[in-house]
């Protein structure tokens, strides 16, 4: 992602400056239009960010590669999160504070941006996705993020069929151990989104965000 990648935006540039930004990344073989709905069901005061994953995947795009069994490479995650911060780096002074909201492989990337400098991001969305395994490289600062204890939520059906239950464990493990966390479970979703669930972003957002401090 060494170009500027390819946005789409809830706001012309003119309205963007003084407000909060929610940057939204989308899961393994979709691309920056499929959830960008998901801004209208969420606090106005944000200015929406939805992002197209660099790599082609299928009929759409991906974060990083992901083998059969979804193995992939924390080397190739880190260099894909990092050229994600630096696109984020060029807007942020803009907006008055940044969110992640992150479906699936989205989720992986806004966990890996999160365990590199915390302290940038106001509060992370996770949905249906997990917390990679940093295989020891040293873009993810496990301990900044233990230290820091940022907001994050995370929702996910219990049925879900694609993230394996390994990558479930090591998340919740994961969580606990670093983060302010806000989970909650889904019946009837496997692996999606619904709007009860829309609405409780909405709220996390509202009073973590939005009514913080």
């Amino acid at each position: 992602m060494s170009e500027t990648p390819t946005v789409l935006w809830s706001r012309p540039e003119n309205e963007r400056p003084g407000t909060p930004l929610l940057v939204i990344l989308h899961g393994y073989g979709a691309d920056e239009e499929d959830l960008f709905s998901l801004a209208s069901q969420l606090p106005a005061e944000f200015t929406v960010a939805s992002v197209r994953a660099p790599m082609q995947a299928g009929p759409g795009y991906s974060w990083f590669p992901l083998a059969s069994d979804l193995s992939y490479s924390a080397e190739v995650v880190a260099e894909s999160a990092a050229a994600l911060e630096t696109w984020i780096d060029s807007v942020r002074g803009a907006h008055t504070s940044v969110v992640l909201l992150g479906f699936s492989q989205g989720m992986c990337m806004a966990t890996s941006l999160l365990r590199h400098r915390p302290s940038d991001y106001a509060a992370v969305v996770g949905l249906s996705g997990f917390v990679v395994d940093a295989q020891d490289h040293p873009y993810f600062d496990d301990a900044a993020v233990a230290a820091a204890k940022p907001e994050v939520f995370w929702g996910r059906d219990q049925a879900d069929p694609v993230v394996p239950q390994f990558a479930v464990e090591a998340t919740n493990a994961w969580m606990h151990g670093h983060v302010k966390l806000t989970k909650v479970l889904y019946a009837g979703i496997l692996h999606g989104i619904n709007a009860q669930e829309i609405a409780h972003v909405g709220e996390f957002l509202q009073y973590k965000v939005l009514n913080a401090k």
